[in-house]
């Protein structure tokens, strides 16, 4: 339920959508520079840059302070990519402006973490410690013994990082 209030705040926030129309539109603001060459964006806010390819099936321009979005028919996979498209460039303007973060918890007995200069020091009831570096797209955030949080720019690279930093110690069955 909150995951929900925050998807439904930042779409109120960040872009504005036509519905039932061949076009759609990213709205990025005064603070973000967004620039479209063949097949690839780049955008530019407060936090660092971007860039993505984008299907050579779309077309997309920059108007004002909106990135208009459009596909050449109503088939199933130009639909499909028309909203992909649209969402990738929306998820790149709130990154580079709000940023994107994961927060993990640690629970059990024994378990916790603790952070030691740029890596983060794991106690997961092995024989052995497991550090998890920083990486140049995500920072890790400690907060207590037993929370952390990982944050960047690009939002499949934090969740991806998140969950290789769970995969170390899935959690028991009878916990989901």
């Amino acid at each position: 339920m909150v995951q929900m209030q925050t998807y439904l705040k930042v779409e109120l926030m960040c872009f504005r959508v036509l519905g039932g129309t061949r076009k759609r539109y990213a709205n990025i603001g005064d603070v973000v520079v967004c620039s479209v060459k063949t097949h690839h964006v780049a955008v530019k806010g407060p936090k660092g840059s971007l860039n993505s390819n984008y299907h050579p099936l779309m077309t997309v321009k920059v108007e004002g302070n909106e990135v208009l979005v459009t596909r050449p028919n109503d088939e199933p996979q130009a639909r499909s990519l028309h909203g992909l498209t649209r969402t990738n460039i929306a998820n790149m303007v709130n990154g580079v402006v709000n940023g994107y973060e994961k927060k993990l918890e640690i629970v059990g007995v024994g378990l916790r973490c603790q952070k030691q200069g740029s890596n983060l020091v794991m106690n997961l009831g092995f024989s052995h410690q497991v550090n998890i570096p920083d990486t140049e797209d995500c920072t890790i955030v400690w907060q207590d013994p037993n929370h952390f949080t990982v944050t960047g720019i690009d939002k499949q690279k934090v969740g991806q990082y998140a969950a290789e930093i769970r995969a170390k110690k899935p959690p028991a069955q009878t916990r989901l």
